[in-house]
């Protein structure tokens, strides 16, 4: 009798081992598919050349927004076995113009239909000579539009009212009294010359007419009547007009050969000598030899610049050592709400690309 006891007591406590080890083991069988699954997804993934992830890449928080999409390879990988990788690659993510888009670095991508660009400006591309391999280009125009117009106010309002220059004084240990000298200029019911109306330019003119700024723009085209309404803009059809009347002259052009130089010894002399040059487009739509002469000699009042040629200028450069510029280092979308939107938007226009599909923003030769 204390043996049948016994028995049925080991049978209800081995039940429930039985049970758990089961569960353990349908557990284990079922992490395994969805291993297997996960693998084959990502094996069914397009394969993606970027520069690298990095300082001078895409940062780590916004890879994974690739990374659900495509299989990554930096470029440094690429050249290090261009044999396993090259073949695959079917889209080249550009960020801060890595990786060179050069004919040898294409002719090792058999398989490329696309070059996606981070940001608008397209002048580090050869766009026809990439289209007449087959492949296509796109950027993302829009969601870089407000964060580059915040910093061209940022850095208009910084110069004005000699920001950084009271807050080293500020900071300083030998502070000791607080200098009256140090007098900026009003921003408020100034007048704000905009070179450039495109999508940034009128964002620019936005916030100018929050600072209640009298708004002149010149442009190769006229915007429309509400464009220019909306905003109070009046439109200079000769950029001279604009360059004499103007008390901040911010330049919002894309790089072209005609806009390459455009700001030179002739321009800045007809500046206001009270005036300030505001630079979020491209270094190389200024003439930095005639800039640190017109800043030198009082020509014009300030420069405040988001972008130099080249980047970063190079130490011992004249513009680095002048009192009367400000200068950073091409942030104008370094903001983690545009780069997540412009890595996005990215995306969107690879997939489009290789799904056959019509580009969302592809690029085409002028």
């Amino acid at each position: 009798m204390q043996c049948v006891c016994f028995a049925q007591c080991v049978r209800r406590l081995w039940r429930p081992a039985q049970a758990r080890q089961l569960l353990k083991v349908t557990e284990l069988h079922r992490s395994v598919r969805q291993l297997q699954h996960t693998k084959v997804m990502e094996d069914n993934k397009p394969w993606a050349l970027i520069s690298e992830v990095g300082d001078e890449g895409f940062t780590e928080d916004v890879t994974d927004i690739l990374r659900r999409h495509f299989q990554i390879v930096p470029h440094k990988d690429l050249l290090q076995n261009p044999l396993l990788y090259g073949p695959k690659i079917q889209a080249m993510f550009l960020w801060n113009a890595l990786p060179l888009v050069e004919p040898s670095l294409l002719s090792s991508l058999p398989s490329l239909k696309v070059v996606v660009n981070g940001g608008v400006g397209i002048d580090h591309l050869d766009v026809p000579y990439i289209n007449s391999v087959g492949v296509k280009v796109t950027n993302t125009p829009g969601v870089v539009s407000n964060a580059t117009a915040d910093m061209a106010l940022g850095l208009l309002l910084a110069s004005a009212r000699t920001i950084l220059e009271g807050h080293r004084i500020a900071v300083d240990p030998k502070t000791t009294r607080i200098p009256q000298t140090l007098i900026g200029v009003e921003v408020s019911g100034s007048t704000m010359g905009i070179i450039g109306m495109g999508h940034i330019g009128h964002k620019i003119a936005q916030r100018g007419k929050g600072f209640d700024m009298k708004i002149l723009y010149h442009n190769r085209s006229r915007r429309s009547v509400e464009d220019e309404q909306a905003v109070g803009a009046t439109y200079c059809k000769n950029m001279d007009d604009l360059l004499r009347e103007s008390d901040f002259v911010v330049l919002a052009v894309n790089l072209t050969p005609e806009s390459r130089g455009l700001i030179s010894h002739r321009e800045l002399s007809l500046m206001k000598p009270t005036a300030t040059l505001v630079n979020i487009s491209r270094g190389l739509v200024v003439d930095q030899d005639a800039l640190v002469k017109a800043l030198q000699t009082g020509t014009i009042r300030a420069a405040a610049l988001d972008v130099t040629h080249p980047e970063p200028l190079p130490r011992d450069h004249p513009l680095l050592g002048l009192p009367n510029v400000l200068i950073t280092p091409h942030i104008g979308t370094n903001t983690y709400t545009t780069i997540r939107k412009m890595v996005q938007m990215m995306v969107e226009n690879a997939l489009a690309a290789l799904k056959g599909q019509p580009l969302p923003n592809e690029v085409k030769p002028k």
